[in-house]
């Protein structure tokens, strides 16, 4: 992801300006490397207006290194940022696996709970299948009693 900077023609680039008779004329610096290099010429002021064109220079300079320093800031800030967010991932790794292994440990003892609980209800089912057998004989040998009983009654009569 890229962050956003500031940016700003550079430093050396001088204004063109025109002179109180109207014309411009070259920097003898310039007038050379405007003939070879084809370049569009720096015009600069004389007279009364050079302390202005360093006054410029000087702004140019000062908001170069304002930009400069803002850009500085915003890379400090993205840096910062990135290690907070690592910091903040590696925290909450740590307390997803933390949260994973207690819910492992929950999900062990409910396990041997329903465990247990199963056992005794296999147990309790047992007995009770063993009950209804026997409940099942009673009434099998109360019913064998009823009939003699009744087929004796009535031999008798």
């Amino acid at each position: 992801m890229e962050r956003p900077g500031v940016d700003v023609p550079p430093v050396d680039q001088e204004p063109q300006a025109v002179v109180e008779s109207g014309e411009h004329q070259l920097n003898e610096n310039h007038v050379d490397e405007v003939s070879t290099a084809g370049v569009s010429a720096n015009y600069q002021l004389s007279g009364p207006f050079s302390s202005l064109d360093s006054s410029i220079e000087i702004l140019k300079k000062k908001a170069q290194d304002l930009i400069e320093s803002i850009n500085e800031s915003r890379q400090k800030d993205h840096a910062l940022m990135t290690n907070f967010r690592d910091s903040l991932k590696m925290k909450v790794s740590d307390l997803t696996e933390k949260l994973e292994e207690r819910m492992y440990q929950v999900y062990s003892q409910h396990s041997k709970i329903i465990q247990e609980r199963l056992q005794e209800f296999t147990q309790k089912m047992a007995k009770i299948s063993h009950l209804e057998m026997e409940l099942k004989q009673i009434c099998h040998t109360v019913e064998t009693v009823y009939k003699d009983l009744c087929v004796q009654s009535e031999v008798r009569i």
